[in-house]
């Protein structure tokens, strides 16, 4: 049985958790301890019948604020797949949540408030999905039932979805008029929507087809560098770490980089075992036949399909700082277990979140805005574009001082 991971975004109560909670109450991925913890919540706050957002508002905060505010994984299954749902916060401060919850999903839902319709947040939220190449998207408008179920007002907020759509790229859009609160359409069809001829929310999800994530090229980036230095181990030289992408043979001619040099790999371990391959996401040692200057942070690659090695690069960035970015900036590029110095040589464009337009500034950027920067590094940088390979291709960029991370980063 495959596994789904998904997220919910929208804005403000559009009721992302509501959703959520609808999804687990009425497939009945509820243990009975849990609704009866749901409904002593729901009483203390007084409320009629059960409040199924307090499924994923678990901090403190979240329930006596009554918004979301850390990403909420909530796991369940059905007959036909596996789920992992992604409860992400709407508020525009809590964006930087909502891109770590979204870079490891498959597909997006964007719930869109009926009597609102298309905001900021949901443009917003839109481009992130394009930019990190969700090939699905679920657009659910939901408070159809503070609407009158309007046939009329949904087919109104599809057509303008579907310009932003349209406008980013997003070619597989699916739209679902429900009731989170109601249970209209999420689990199963409802009488209240005569005029809809699509399927159930939970039914798309559990047939959706999702194509294949592609990495390309194979890529180890070394962690630590094993030297037991004892009797037994004398001339024993490993290097740990995870296999970032594709595949690893024994024999196999690698390049080490970013000094450029070709060598082989002699013997590949898995949990203290030598095996003859290793793949994608498999913790390994591995032992080269050459004696060559190796250390962390360095990566081993297929000597035939080499990855870019540069010192500039232009990357599409999310600014998480309340202190504005500009021009001339340094920061720390984390590039998983590689940190390099980096500087912001200048701003390409800003992306206008109201109009999708690129925008030329060379001016500051500010939080929560999106914009094409090039940023140059002390050392080379060992990379993919995010096209290619979403793992090399993606970074975050630190702030020297606080080590607050300041930016999500997509090499392109």
């Amino acid at each position: 049985m495959d596994i789904l991971r998904l997220i919910t975004a929208g804005s403000v109560d559009d009721g992302k958790s509501t959703l959520i909670g609808r999804l687990l109450y009425d497939s009945k991925s509820i243990l009975q301890d849990q609704l009866e913890v749901l409904e002593k919540h729901s009483k203390n706050k007084n409320e009629d019948g059960v409040d199924l957002a307090l499924l994923t508002d678990g901090l403190r905060a979240e329930r006596e604020q009554g918004i979301t505010i850390d990403v909420a994984y909530r796991y369940f299954s059905t007959s036909k797949r596996k789920f992992i749902i992604a409860d992400a916060p709407g508020h525009v401060q809590y964006t930087r949540n909502m891109i770590t919850g979204a870079s490891n999903s498959e597909l997006m839902i964007i719930l869109i408030d009926a009597r609102k319709g298309v905001i900021e947040q949901t443009r917003r939220h839109s481009i992130i999905a394009s930019l990190l190449k969700l090939k699905k998207v679920a657009v659910a408008i939901n408070k159809m039932d503070m609407v009158g179920y309007s046939e009329e007002i949904f087919e109104s907020i599809k057509a303008d979805y579907s310009k932003i759509a349209e406008g980013l790229g997003l070619h597989d859009v699916t739209y679902f008029p429900i009731s989170a609160l109601k249970g209209d359409n999420i689990v199963s069809l409802s009488s209240a929507t005569d005029w809809y001829n699509g399927s159930s929310l939970l039914d798309y999800l559990e047939k959706v087809q999702l194509d294949q994530e592609q990495n390309n090229g194979s890529r180890f980036q070394v962690q630590y560098v094993i030297r037991p230095q004892t009797e037994e181990l004398h001339d024993y030289r490993g290097y740990a770490g995870q296999i970032v992408s594709g595949n690893f043979q024994k024999g196999d001619k690698i390049a080490i980089l970013p000094a450029g040099i070709i060598t082989e790999i002699k013997a590949i371990e898995v949990n203290g075992a030598e095996v003859q391959e290793a793949f994608e996401g498999q913790p390994v040692v591995i032992q080269i036949k050459d004696d060559i200057d190796v250390s962390r942070g360095d990566f081993f690659t297929s000597a035939e399909e080499l990855p870019n090695v540069e010192k500039e690069v232009e990357v599409v960035l999310c600014w998480l700082d309340h202190k504005s970015l500009q021009p001339g900036n340094r920061y720390l590029l984390q590039h998983h277990s590689r940190q390099l110095k980096a500087v912001v040589k200048h701003v390409d464009y800003k992306i206008n979140v109201n109009t999708l337009e690129k925008e030329d500034r060379q001016e500051d950027i500010k939080l929560n805005e999106i914009a094409k920067v090039t940023i140059r590094t002390a050392q080379p940088l060992v990379f993919d574009d995010f096209i290619n390979n979403k793992k090399t291709g993606s970074a975050i960029l630190v702030d020297e001082t606080s080590n607050a991370t300041v930016a999500a980063c997509i090499i392109q």
